[in-house]
């Protein structure tokens, strides 16, 4: 059987530049080589495409970018191509595309542009597609849609630069401290603060802008985080759901990728039966926002036993560590036979 090329992307013009890293050699180590060939496309934090040839460990310390491993490349636009244009000094070769496997995180790849690319492209897409990719990144409107569902989600307000301090100063009196300050369009909790009084307010929003031109106030919600990864178009199955344990805090970048005083349980402490509400959940929130491919749903459960939505994250970490594979493991499925399912549900999305 011919193998087929699969164009992994990897860095990315985004501050989640290394997390992306880590997640595309984890996906490139765990690939069934026997049936996929993997073509590796890194982007440059200034957003320069490269076509990498290099070994993985290059990519683990940053040491892709050199000139022997990497040429100038570019996607064509031209939809009977396939393509990936490598623009060399004799000439433009081109290297045939079967699947195109996006793991970047952040903007400027998991929001639905890399996506609108390919889609232009008519490249099959491992993953979401523009819409629900954007969405994703949003959450402002992800949570308008979900609660349209009849699934709880927090309370928040959504700020912009020229939104009177005054404004949020209410919002936050009113739904009472803590509270989250949230860049509206961001991941890793990049620019995400959980504040206890009004006096640490204005700077905790001035921190969101940094890393968007919007800002969200939302309430805080007792209880903990729990989470659901989700796979499939039509037909959806699920990891076993997970459950984040805090000492103190929240569950910022530091602790997503060290762990140094929180801890992850899969399955999660929880009954069988709310673990299956929950699940059933996630397969809501994932059709609602129009999810295809895998995604993880993130909610929390409250000390009342309430569900509430937090986000879906529409291209997880995909490390031999991260919390995706790790709940499908738990389900019984290796990262291998994951990554493989991605891939063959990319191809069941081929219009042509």
């Amino acid at each position: 059987m011919k193998k087929l090329n699969v164009l992994i992307f990897f860095g990315g013009c985004s501050p989640e530049y290394s997390v992306s890293l880590s997640s595309a050699s984890g996906v490139i180590l765990n690939l069934d080589r026997e049936k996929y060939n993997p073509l590796t496309v890194g982007i440059t934090q200034k957003g320069t495409w490269y076509y990498y040839t290099g070994p993985v460990d290059k990519l683990l310390n940053d040491t892709w970018q050199n000139p022997r491993d990497c040429t100038p490349a570019a996607l064509s636009q031209n939809r009977e191509d396939r393509s990936l244009l490598l623009l060399k000094e004799n000439g433009i070769e081109h290297l045939p595309i079967d699947i195109a496997f996006p793991v970047l995180h952040g903007g400027n790849g998991e929001d639905g542009t890399i996506q609108g690319l390919l889609e232009l492209a008519g490249i099959p897409i491992a993953g979401c597609g523009t819409l629900a990719s954007a969405l994703g990144m949003d959450k402002d409107r992800a949570h308008k849609l979900v609660k349209l569902e009849g699934i709880r989600v927090p309370q928040h307000l959504v700020l912009v630069r020229d939104t009177p301090f005054s404004q949020a100063r209410e919002f936050a009196a009113k739904i009472g401290y803590p509270i989250y300050v949230k860049p509206v369009k961001a991941g890793s909790s990049y620019g995400v603060t959980k504040i206890s009084g009004q006096e640490q307010l204005s700077a905790a929003i001035e921190l969101a802008f940094q890393y968007d031109n919007q800002a969200l106030l939302e309430e805080n919600i007792e209880g903990f985080e729990v989470g659901c990864a989700v796979l499939g178009n039509n037909q959806l199955i699920t990891g076993e759901v997970d459950e984040i344990e805090l000492s103190g805090g929240f569950f910022d970048f530091t602790e997503k990728y060290t762990l140094k005083t929180s801890a992850i349980h899969v399955p999660a402490r929880i009954d069988s039966a709310k673990a299956a509400e929950i699940k059933e959940k996630a397969k809501c929130i994932y059709k609602a926002l129009g999810c295809s491919g895998f995604a993880r749903v993130d909610m929390f459960l409250t000390p009342e036993g309430d569900v509430v939505f937090n986000e879906v994250n529409t291209i997880p970490g995909f490390t031999d560590h991260s919390r995706y594979p790790g709940m499908m493991k738990a389900a019984g499925y290796s990262f291998r036979e994951v990554l493989t399912r991605i891939l063959e549900l990319a191809l069941e999305n081929d219009c042509r």
